[in-house]
């Protein structure tokens, strides 16, 4: 899927952009569509047919050719770029993670990218203390060389990026790139981007982030960063879902301990607890960071090439009722399908497509897969 001679055709760009625009289409669909079908030009051809068979009562809205020109445009005017995955731009570390965004859009400096990213998240109602732990953390990395990654919110992520804006922070945003949230860190974004740092969303030009978004955003700043460092952070955090999705990824996860009598370091005790690297100075970040410097970082787990569907005929009805039957809420791996069926992998692949495209199948990290109550419907 990746972009085999540096940079995407503007046609190319425009149907990529159609692709991952459209209704139900993920990191992880688009994927999958492009290595079925061999582009994403396509693949838009063939949608209306997979939903069908998926089970779906209507057909998505797939945006026309002069939709995402605008967009294309609206990001030019916004001296923003949309860069796709395996383009020269695009940041090496997202590249690495767990179905990682086709393309994502940027504002800034992408050489920011090529320093080793470490990701600095915390409370939005944090205290003086984390506030001056975060800045100083932040302060050191940059300092020395890295860049510090955080999603731009109140509190600790906003004085880390403050901390790294003369050495180069990256911002990431759960709405498109000119609607940065909070509004009183509009004026931070700006600076990020205009002083060698970086503003990046997966999201579209003008989208206002909703609530469902910052898990989106989270898992972009853990997929950005080598190390993801927790300040302060209560139990049931979006700080902790961002730790989770870093720990799931094989990135290192860092917390500063606090009191036992604040709630703002519950969380950030809790996952001192489960093994998080204990953090009083930067140094202590350094020192487990640099031994990956020198060592390539492993792809993902997945399929190395996609299925022959050449190998095997297109999948029947009553294959679709029993992959269905076998599915429920409980996530299982695609070899748990292909075992359990007996269909050639090519047609499990395609069944699975047709039922993420009609929006009854929900993915989780490694690939597994579950089937969304009522079927989705």
């Amino acid at each position: 899927m990746t972009v085999e001679d540096g940079r995407l055709s503007d046609r190319q760009r425009i149907s990529w952009l159609r692709l991952i625009r459209t209704e139900n289409v993920g990191s992880a669909t688009f994927r999958g569509l492009v290595d079925r079908f061999g582009s994403a030009e396509a693949a838009l051809e063939m949608l209306p047919e997979l939903v069908i068979s998926g089970g779906a009562r209507r057909l998505p809205r797939i945006p026309s050719v002069a939709e995402t020109e605008a967009e294309l445009d609206i990001a030019r005017r916004a001296g923003a770029q949309l860069v796709a995955i395996g383009e020269p731009d695009y940041p090496p570390m997202l590249r690495r993670m767990d179905q990682p965004p086709p393309l994502i859009a940027i504002r800034g400096e992408p050489s920011v990218f090529r320093r080793p990213p470490v990701a600095i998240v915390g409370a939005r109602n944090a205290s003086l203390v984390g506030i001056k732990m975060a800045r100083m953390l932040a302060a050191e990395l940059g300092g020395q060389g890295y860049a510090v990654v955080s999603g731009l919110a109140r509190g600790i992520d906003a004085a880390a990026h403050q901390a790294s804006l003369a050495t180069g922070t990256i911002a990431v945003l759960a709405g498109g790139l000119d609607r940065p949230y909070p509004p009183e860190n509009i004026e931070l974004a700006a600076g990020i981007a205009a002083r060698g740092g970086a503003v990046v969303s997966e999201m579209p030009f003008g989208w206002e982030p909703r609530a469902r978004d910052f898990p989106r955003r989270n898992r972009i700043i853990a997929g950005l960063a080598l190390g993801l460092v927790v300040v302060e952070a209560a139990h049931r955090s979006g700080s902790l879902i961002s730790a989770r999705l870093a720990g799931e990824m094989g990135r290192l996860v860092f917390a500063v301990p606090g009191s036992p009598l604040d709630p703002r370091a519950a969380g950030t005790n809790w996952l001192l607890k489960q093994g998080a690297t204990l953090v009083t100075e930067a140094s202590d970040i350094v020192a487990e960071i640099t031994p990956l410097l020198s060592n390539s970082v492993p792809q993902p787990a997945g399929l190395a090439e996609p299925p022959d569907h050449s190998a095997a005929p297109p999948p029947g009805d009553h294959d679709r009722a029993g992959i269905v039957e076998a599915l429920g809420p409980t996530p299982v791996s695609l070899d748990e399908i292909i075992r359990h069926s007996g269909l050639h992998p090519a047609q499990v692949f395609t069944i699975l497509l047709e039922l993420d495209l009609a929006g009854r199948l929900e993915r989780h990290a490694g690939g597994a897969v579950s089937l969304l109550p009522d079927g989705g419907r």
